[in-house]
């Protein structure tokens, strides 16, 4: 016959180990809650910095920057720009070391808020710490031309296309406008907007069957690959001729 200390000495382990094991599970409950830490929202940062200090610019958004401006005008008045343009220093233009020519700029000085919009048309400044010249006129809108040299806040909002060297591709050319017009039904099952231009070289008239109308010399290569894959003669060449209508 089992008595109670019989049973009791047999449950004991089994309780021991329960107790141990809650206990165990509350020191890790309360170890862990001791290392989390609440760490209070940081602060947005200001995005009009008061200056730039030394460096070139500020970057808030990709088409956004606080940049280090200055102006130029009489003594580069009336030379070539590096886009070939003749710098005229009463237009609204700039120069950048990298923006492509016929990027229109937004600039605002930050210290009295003045807007001007302007074209970059040349390359500079070329002093260390700068990023922007404005012409004359266009550092007059937003008195920039006493100081001489100022942090304003650039924003590009679109570009001048009459800046832009738009390229075509050939596929062919032809004294026979009837053999211009079988290439080009040919090539409009693989190709879309291929076109006739006519053309007169040296007196003589011809037809040019030509692709497309692009900005960049990749997209343009694109086409002349595919072109010559397809065993047909391919030629980058500025767009300018008129097109024959059909």
């Amino acid at each position: 016959m089992k008595t109670s200390v019989d049973i009791y000495s047999k449950r004991e382990p089994n309780a021991i180990c329960r107790f141990l094991l809650i206990a165990f599970c509350l020191a890790a409950l309360f170890g862990t809650a001791s290392c989390v830490t609440i760490r209070p929202p940081v602060a947005p940062v200001a995005p009009a910095p008061a200056h730039v200090g030394p460096f070139c610019y500020q970057e808030i958004r990709r088409d956004i920057q606080y940049v280090v401006a200055s102006w130029y005008g009489p003594k580069f008045h009336g030379r070539p720009t590096t886009s070939g343009e003749i710098f005229n220093m009463y237009a609204l233009t700039c120069a950048h070391r990298e923006l492509p020519f016929g990027t229109k700029l937004k600039v605002t000085n930050i210290q009295n808020n003045k807007k001007v919009i302007c074209v970059v048309n040349d390359r500079g400044p070329f002093i260390p710490g700068r990023c922007l010249d404005l012409s004359y006129a266009s550092a007059r809108k937003i008195g920039l031309i006493g100081p001489g040299i100022g942090t304003v806040r650039m924003e590009i909002i679109g570009r001048d296309l009459s800046y832009v060297r738009m390229l075509t591709v050939q596929a062919g050319s032809f004294r026979d406008r009837t053999d211009a017009k079988r290439l080009k039904r040919g090539l409009t099952r693989h190709f879309r907007d291929v076109y006739i231009a006519k053309a007169d070289a040296r007196g003589i008239g011809g037809y040019r069957v030509r692709i497309g109308m692009f900005n960049t010399q990749r997209e343009a290569h694109k086409v002349k690959r595919s072109l010559i894959r397809k065993g047909h003669e391919a030629l980058i060449v500025s767009f300018g001729l008129g097109r024959v209508p059909d």
